[in-house]
Parts: C-alpha cells; structure tokens; sequence
C-alpha cells in the first residue's frame, strides 16, 4: 500500500510517529479529526487536523483553512498541518501564509529513512512492552521467538529493518502503517 492510498486519519497518525511528536489529545468532529501535539524537544504546540469534508467534490477550501487558523489561535499553537484530499487553490495560498503545512494525495512531506525506522523502533517497543510485558534485549528473549510461530509485531519489525537496509521508504512507511494499525485501541475495550 502506498503512502497515497493511507487515509488521512492514519496519514496524521503516520506523521505523529515520524516526527516523534507528543500527542496529547485528539478530538472528532463533524467534519474530521483534530490531534493536539507537541515536540519532544520543546513544547511547541501543533495542531494536526485530518479533513474530509461533506460538500460537493470534497475540497478543503479558505473557509476550512480560517476555522483552523482561528483554533489554533485559541489553543495557543504556533504550527499546523492539515490532512485533507485535496485543496482549493485559495486554501492552499492561505495555509502558505499562515504557517499552515499541507498534505494531500498528491503530496506527503519528505521523511528520511532514519526517522521512519527510529518511529518503528518505538512502536514495537510499546506493542513488545504491552502484549508481552516487556521490551526484549536480545533475540532468546523476545517471547515471539519462543514460540513455534513468530508474533507479527516481531515479524513486520524484521521485514522494517530489511526494508531499511535497501532504503525501500515507501515500504517502511506501510511497515510503520501496519505497527499503528496493531497499536490502535480496539472498540469496546
């Protein structure tokens, strides 16, 4: 699966993970999903807003652009990025003025390899500490090796590092998709 066919709520997800952000709430609404982040390094806040909205021909324009901008000053955030399918060329001028990134099915931001990978460590790390209790420190620890047949946490980080080792970015981001997919809390628990 390719980066462009993620949706745009796993696509914010994706970029959470990447950029090693802090996510400290999200919030639906009618019209897509906000996430409230912040840096690890710093505590600049980001607001990362997934759109897909409702009219005719599914265009975030000005007036979506606006509404965020006037969020974003509400809750302090000195960034954005807006998740959507596709843009009007006034919302896309005023995202540019406004400090506003844009992702789209055409453009995803450039990320380096190492980033994608160290994300992936991450989420094994967590997924290994909650299905298992803890994060192995060698192979003859790792209780999906124990068993007759390799866990799929363990297995999608295997294919990740192979990935990584030919520079294969595109299948280290669906590596990563995957992971999230696992993460991902499931309804009525």
């Amino acid at each position: 699966m390719s980066i462009e066919q993620i949706g745009i709520e796993n696509k914010a997800k994706l970029l959470i993970a990447i950029r090693d952000y802090r996510c400290e709430q999200s919030e639906k609404w009618a019209d897509g999903m906000d996430y409230w982040a912040s840096e690890k390094t710093s505590d600049t806040k980001v607001l990362l807003r997934s759109i897909e909205p409702q009219r005719k021909g599914g265009f975030v324009n000005i007036g979506d652009v606006k509404n965020m901008l006037e969020v974003m000053k509400q809750n302090d955030c000195h960034s954005g990025v807006l998740i959507g399918r596709r843009f009007t060329d006034a919302a896309t001028q005023e995202m540019t003025q406004d400090n506003i990134q844009q992702v789209s099915d055409e453009y995803m931001p450039p990320v380096k390899p190492e980033n994608v990978i160290l994300a992936i460590n991450c989420c094994v790390d967590e997924l290994c500490k909650t299905k298992c209790g803890a994060i192995p420190m060698k192979e003859s620890d790792c209780k999906g090796y124990l068993k007759d047949s390799i866990c799929r946490v363990r297995s999608i980080s295997d294919v990740a590092i192979f990935h990584f080792e030919r520079g294969w970015i595109d299948l280290m981001k669906s590596d990563l998709r995957q992971l999230l997919l696992i993460s991902k809390p499931t309804k009525g628990k």
